[in-house]
Order: C-alpha cells, then structure tokens, then sequence
C-alpha cells in the first residue's frame, strides 16, 4: 500500500495539487494508525492530509476514485453481472460455481491460476492479476485514445488471455466426455463463454481507466482554458469558485515576477564600459566587476473601481487582485465606486480577501444600489484624493463607463493624466459597445495611456503582462 499511495502522491502533484513531503509523511503515519480497512476513513485520512485547499477537493476526489476504487469496481461489476448473463440468481450461480469446481476435482486437470480465479469469480485475485498485467504492459504510459488496442492487446499476452481460450476449450472437451444433465452443460458452456468476455472488457475497462488518469491533467487544463475565455457575467457559483484561485495565482505569477526584476536591479547590470576602465591596470583583463547599481522606486498605484450592478461580478475578481498586489507596490490605494466614491484601502489592510470584498461591496462605505454616475464620482475624486497622485502614481480604473446620461466631466482624468505615471483603464464591455447609448468610453479614452477590454482571465493576463513590462 505504501507503493500506491506513493504513486498516488505523484498523481496529485501531476494534476495541480500542492502535497509537501511532510504531509507525505503525515499521510503514512495516519494510515499506518487507521487502516485500510474502510474505504471511506481511508479517503478521509487521504484528503485530510494530502489537501489543504477548496478548490482542490474535486479533483482530488476525481483521482482517489480513478486510482483506488476503478479497478476493483471494474472486477465487481464483471461479477456481479455474470448472474445477468446466464439468467440466474446470486444463490444458483454460487451453486453452479461449486459445481463446477467439483467437476473440476473429478476431472484431475491442471488449471492455470487465471482460470481458477475467473471461474471462482475470485475478485481480489483477478484485480491483483490485472494490477501486474498493467505493470508489464507498462498501461501507465498510455497517452491518446488511439493507444487503448495497443495497451489492451499487451495485457492480454501478459496474462495469457489466448491461452486461455485454449484451456477452457479443452475443459469443455473434457466435460463433452463425462455424462452430464444436457441443461447443466448448456449452463457451464455459457459460463465458460461469459467468462472469458468479461475479462476481455475488464482489460478493455482497465486501460480505459489508465487512460482517464493520465488525461486528467490535460482535461483540466482544458476545462480552464475554456473558463479563461468565458466573461466574468456569465461564471456559475462553482467556476466563481475556481476563477478565484486562478485570479490569485496570476497576482502570485506577477509578484514573482516583480520580485526577480527587483532582486536584478538591486544586484545591478553589468557594465561592459566601467568594466574595463577599473581593468586597464590589469592588460583589460577583467579581475574587478563593475555593475551600475541604479536601483528603480517602489511605483504607487491607485484603483478606482465600479461596483455598480452592472459589472459586480467583474468588481469582485478586480478586488481580489487589486487585494493580492499590496505589498508589491510601495503604496496601494484602492476606491469603489456606483455614484460616490470611498476609499476602502484600510479594508484590505486589515482583514482578509474575501472578508475585505464582502465588507466593500456591502453598501456601508458607499450606496452600492444607486445609479451609476462616474461624472459624480470622478468629481469627488478630484476634490478629496487628487494629492494622491504624482509621477511615480499608476491609476487603474475599472468600468463600464455607462455615466446614465449625467455629465461625464472627462476633465477629471485629464488632470490625473497630467499629475500620473500613467492612466489605465480596464473595460468589462467589447469594444464594439463603447461610446454607444450611455457610454462615455469616447470621452474618457483620450485621457488614458492604456485602454483595453477585461472581461475574462485571458484578456486580464494580458494587462498583467502590461503592468509587468
């Protein structure tokens, strides 16, 4: 067990899951105290030590299925249809198997493990068999679909499966020889026959299995390239859930980032010119290294942020990024925003993510519900917070930029523009609505360095990459 539950460790850091050594290690001890005797207490001290995150509690059930139960299910099942297959119920299927094993004793032949464990319908024994016939016919690498005739036709030599087509024709042979009811002949021909399909469909079942686990991986990474496409409106309450961990891994991407930059700039470029001149002493041979230690400021950023009805959903994932970047820049000061605006950077300073984003969107630092008035809003801004801004100042702003037909006072950003590093504005609409109805966007985007569409993880990658460069 300890080999499986090795492997199974690797299946999980193969599909995304963070296990240290030291929950490895926490994993052995609870099961080596517990047991396997239950499947479910031994799922329960799996997951109790192998994950630590929400998100991964899925995949992580996904794979314990695949990986554990599968096979075991597979051989079950095959079983437990035989009856079906030759009509009979559980109690005349057991009183055909031993009758058969009677027949067997009489008959004094030499019967290979595998036939004995098939017509005994010995499951522990055919799921071990079928666990080493994988083994030889390495199943674990198979990759594409097309490979599943390949795999299944290598585990049908390494356990002899036309062999054993061989010894149950000659059973039947040797059963044609002795003077049995015709109905009970009939019966343990059909046996016979079902038999050695099932095991044919349980190799066929078992690398289909094989193929699952290793192709889970790429399935989720589907799954989340097709989420990376979908708009922000449109995310259910479980993708919701899933986006939060990508928006968070994407803020930790930019962060390392940064932090390399950083870590480079400080150390310095080399300096091929300075170099040289410190080496002239030496014939230009460059004993002494120079670098230029110019070091770049900490930027400033400041984030307006529309928490109207109209894109709440995109505000929330905003938010969580705009929470995740706070100790990456020198100063973050984040506003939200409907008709009035208010600062909420204390907010984040002293609670945590999804405590802080409920809090803000909650309607106690400003009326949540009313109509959207960025004219209004950008005024206040202007009046109470434009000390904010300097050269070294970043201001992000996200918004539909639908003003319900009231002033838009663009001369607001234009004075942010010309105090600012730079403006950024992030829209949540195509591009194609832009300046159409109540959108103001043809107003605002003259005043703005950098103008792009963000309503989906890939387009919000791409203003990362932005913000990076």
């Amino acid at each position: 067990m300890d080999e499986r539950i090795v492997e199974f460790t690797a299946l999980l850091r193969a599909n995304g899951l963070r296990v240290s050594m030291a929950e490895h290690l926490d994993a052995f001890s609870a099961v080596s105290r517990l047991g396997v005797g239950e499947r479910e207490r031994f799922r329960d001290v799996l997951r109790a030590t192998m994950v630590k995150r929400s998100v991964d509690l899925r995949t992580f059930e996904e794979l314990f299925d695949l990986f554990f139960a599968e096979l075991g299910n597979v051989v079950q099942q095959a079983g437990q249809s035989l009856s079906q297959g030759l009509e009979l119920s559980e109690a005349e299927l057991q009183k055909l198997l031993d009758q058969l094993q009677e027949l067997l004793g009489d008959l004094d032949m030499d019967v290979s493990e595998l036939a004995q464990a098939l017509l005994q319908n010995d499951t522990g024994r055919l799921e071990q068999m079928l666990r080493e016939a994988m083994e030889q016919a390495d199943a674990q690498s198979i990759e594409r679909v097309y490979q599943e005739g390949r795999y299944a036709q290598g585990m049908s030599q390494a356990m002899g499966v036309e062999a054993l087509s061989q010894e149950l024709a000659q059973l039947g042979e040797a059963l044609d020889e002795m003077d049995l009811p015709p109905e009970l002949r009939e019966l343990l021909d059909r046996l016979m026959e079902q038999r050695l399909k099932d095991l044919r469909e349980m190799i066929r079942r078992a690398v289909r299995m094989e193929l699952e686990k290793r192709d889970h991986t790429q399935r989720e990474r589907d799954r989340m390239a097709t989420l990376a496409e979908k708009s922000f409106y449109y995310l259910s309450e479980d993708e919701m859930r899933r986006m939060k961990e990508a928006v968070a891994r994407l803020a930790q991407r930019l962060k390392n980032v940064v932090a390399v930059r950083r870590k480079k700039a400080k150390r310095g470029k080399f300096d091929v010119k300075a170099t040289l001149r410190k080496n002239l002493q030496y014939g230009g041979v460059p004993f002494r290294i120079h670098f230029d230690r110019r070091v770049r400021e900490r930027p400033q950023v400041v984030v307006l942020c529309d928490v109207s009805d109209s894109v709440r959903n995109v505000s929330r994932f905003m938010l969580q990024f705009v929470y995740s970047l706070q100790d990456l820049y020198s100063r973050v000061r984040s506003f939200i925003f409907v008709s009035d605006i208010g600062e909420i950077t204390q907010l984040f300073e002293e609670n945590e993510t999804q405590d802080a984003i409920s809090q803000a969107l909650t309607g106690n630092i400003i009326n949540v519900y009313a109509h959207s008035d960025f004219g209004c809003a950008f005024r206040q801004f202007h009046r109470d917070h434009l000390t904010a801004v300097n050269n070294r100042t970043t201001v992000i702003i996200l918004g539909d930029a639908r003003n319900n037909y009231n002033l838009a006072h663009e001369w607001v950003l234009r004075d942010v523009q010309q105090r600012a590093k730079q403006v950024i504005w992030l829209n949540p609409e195509s591009r194609l609505t832009w300046g159409f109805g109540d959108s103001e966007m043809d107003r605002y985007q003259p005043f703005c360095d950098v103008v792009e569409e963000c309503r989906n993880l890939n387009q919000l990658y791409r203003v990362v990459d932005h913000m990076v460069a």
